[in-house]
């Protein structure tokens, strides 16, 4: 089964190559606007340059991740209505949506993976609550999306994300090694035992984790840029997401969930 979280370009209206802004870079070979047309999007909605866009100077858009909020904007909130066949007025509130949707699903698509392992208690039944909640919003109308409070929830969720990491890493070896927010720009973590190890936002661009053991450590919000995992083991990394394992270099010996795809450029 197709996780509702991951972005499937065939029911979305591209919109991930329009309200974004981008400014020329290593990333990206132009600057675009927000709210703006990337050129290389084609009228039936999809990259003219998918099969390119590393060769062709568009990476940053291969590890850009929308959880899912595309589809769920297009298909859901907007019943399947292309914004280019809509007023200005109604593809711009479009484009206003797909922002507050995708932070909704990427909180969303955080808490259902921590409800499925949080043990029992307080904890797991105010991430069910709030899990409730964000599903409940997500599938609501385009009014009551613009007035979600989109920041306010991916706060509170955090809290509650935060405690049930530090349960679900209690007994590993490595749980008292915190680098929330760290600066390892290219730093030597080569075989290292980070299991249980929190790397919650870490600037890890570039950084050496050949052979690391990754098990249970919190990756939520790492920046895994160039970050060189060949023969690492990412099993049971909590909060990992497709969109990060993209961005980072690996090999055959990487280890990997099921439930992730192994990026076809580590081969």
């Amino acid at each position: 089964m197709t996780s509702p979280f991951r972005a499937d370009c065939s029911r979305c209206f591209g919109l991930c190559c329009v309200v974004p802004a981008f400014a020329k870079s290593a990333e990206f070979a132009i600057t675009k606007p927000a709210h703006t047309a990337c050129p290389n999007l084609r009228a039936d909605s999809r990259c003219g340059i998918h099969e390119q866009l590393r060769a062709r100077g568009f990476a940053g858009c291969t590890v850009y991740d929308c959880f899912g909020a595309g589809q769920q904007v297009s298909q859901v909130t907007f019943r399947g209505v292309d914004w280019r066949k809509s007023s200005p007025d109604i593809a711009e509130q479009m484009f206003a949506v797909f922002e507050v949707m995708r932070t909704l699903q990427e909180v969303l698509s955080y808490v259902v993976e921590a409800c499925g392992w949080a043990s029992s208690g307080v904890v797991l039944e105010e991430l069910a609550a709030m899990r409730d909640r964000l599903i409940s919003l997500t599938g609501a109308d385009a009014a009551a999306l613009l007035a979600a409070p989109a920041d306010s929830l991916r706060s509170s969720a955090n809290v509650l994300l935060l405690q049930a990491s530090e349960a679900r890493r209690a007994e590993q070896p490595s749980r008292s090694v915190d680098h929330r927010g760290a600066v390892l720009i290219g730093a030597s973590l080569r075989r290292r035992d980070l299991r249980g190890a929190s790397l919650r936002g870490a600037q890890l661009v570039g950084a050496d984790l050949r052979e690391a053991d990754l098990r249970f450590a919190d990756l939520i919000g790492a920046d895994l840029r160039g970050v060189d995992l060949s023969g690492a083991d990412l099993r049971d990394a909590l909060f990992l997401t497709q969109a990060q394992l993209d961005a980072a270099r690996g090999d055959s010996h990487t280890r990997l969930d099921d439930r992730f795809g192994r990026p076809a450029h580590w081969l």
